[in-house]
């Protein structure tokens, strides 16, 4: 069955839809800014928040190396969509109530139910993000994707910035827990909102690949290594400017023991955050014909780079609050060229299996997390900036090598 203008049109919408609620749900749930504040006020080290940010960021990507095989021998994939999306909700829930009874639980019961739930949610997203991946390749017309990747990022960001406020206002109108315990509850609403457009995409296009195991599907993967250079270097981008999403997470935790910021300080963090994502995802929504993605990942790289140096010269706060409004462009670029690129080098036969590379792939981003809280730790901040910047100059010869055509 082909894919015709209408049915492109609906599912388009239907995206929308999702990204919408999605970004209230997301605030609620901010790996970079709300996760780590929460367990900085339940006691956790550098060494928590690395290990919580591999979780959320990187290590659940890796996962997709043993769904990517299974998912592949459907040829239509939203009951797995769906699947994912509910063992997300399910999650946001579990931590509600979590966060309800924390006291009475202690600390050591709370942290370690605090990883088992936020890694079924991160592992949800990763399955879900398969599917995700292989559906809007084939269900959105070609010459819409660009601006359905960037007004997507618009439509986020204006839902985020609503929702940041509310954030904040949560946060202080409650004391630890039970700020945290109302605002999971808020997220799982935004969420259950969200997942309704799932259930309304028309997927009618079918995948044509079959993976019989994890064993073959790692033989594929070799051999489209060998015959797709650019997913090669596709690969070392992931690995090298990948980690630049997982700054903030430190950026907080730097905050927090510099400058003894309060949940006020998160709050606006995060609005500081929003408002550069909306900011550079409606400039290249307005430019998304006239740019190519190689551009963006350029000034990306460059635009991560300065964020450690403007860490070390704030002298309070409110300076502070820039590297969150810079490092909320570098996560929505990432979010808009990532998904673009992949479907660039990328068909809808093998969409699925490229999906699970690039997660299966994702090694530094999802060890750097875990590695610099240990290296904080032990040594400081300025060994850990120094790592990160090194890693992020490499990325420049990957973005060259990509030569991204679109």
């Amino acid at each position: 069955m082909e894919l015709t203008q209408k049915t492109s049109k609906h599912n388009y919408l239907a995206f929308l839809w999702h990204a919408t609620f999605l970004a209230f749900a997301k605030n609620f749930m901010d790996v970079d800014t709300v996760i780590p504040a929460m367990l900085v006020e339940a006691g956790g080290s550098a060494i928590h928040i690395g290990l919580i940010t591999t979780i959320m960021l990187g290590g659940a990507s890796f996962t997709q190396l043993f769904f990517a095989p299974v998912l592949s021998n459907y040829a239509f994939k939203k009951k797995a969509l769906l699947f994912g999306i509910n063992g997300r909700m399910l999650a946001l829930f579990g931590l509600f109530l979590l966060m309800l009874y924390a006291k009475s639980l202690g600390n050591s019961i709370t942290f370690i139910l605090i990883f088992l739930l936020i890694a079924m949610y991160s592992v949800g997203g990763a399955f879900a993000n398969i599917s995700y991946t292989d559906i809007l390749g084939k269900s959105v017309m070609v010459e819409r994707r660009k601006s359905f990747f960037s007004i997507k990022q618009v439509i986020m960001g204006v839902g985020a910035f609503v929702s940041a406020f509310l954030v904040k206002k949560v946060l202080t109108s409650w004391a630890y827990p039970l700020n945290y315990a109302y605002m999971l509850l808020i997220g799982f609403f935004a969420l259950s909102i969200a997942s309704i457009a799932f259930w309304l995409i028309k997927e009618v296009i079918p995948s044509g690949m079959t993976i019989k195991n994890t064993r073959h599907f790692i033989e594929i993967a070799k051999k489209e290594l060998k015959g797709n250079p650019r997913l090669k270097y596709f690969l070392g981008f992931v690995n090298t400017q990948g980690i630049s999403i997982a700054f903030l997470p430190f950026a907080i935790l730097y905050a927090k023991e510099v400058f003894q910021t309060e949940a006020a300080d998160t709050g606006r963090f995060l609005i500081f955050k929003v408002i550069g994502g909306i900011v550079v995802s409606l400039v290249i929504f307005i430019i998304a014909q006239k740019v190519k993605y190689r551009y963006l990942l350029y000034g990306n790289a460059f635009l991560a780079l300065s964020l450690p140096i403007l860490v070390l010269v704030a002298s309070g706060p409110s300076l502070l609050s820039l590297v969150f409004l810079f490092g909320g462009i570098v996560v929505s670029i990432h979010a808009i060229a990532m998904n673009g690129v992949l479907l660039e080098i990328s068909g809808n036969e093998n969409r699925t299996l490229y999906s699970g590379i690039t997660g299966a792939g994702n090694i530094v981003p999802a060890l750097f997390p875990i590695l610099g809280g240990w290296i904080i730790q032990s040594f400081g901040f300025a060994p850990f900036f120094a790592i990160y910047a090194v890693i992020l100059v490499l990325a420049l010869f990957f973005i060259y090598k990509l030569d991204c055509l679109k």
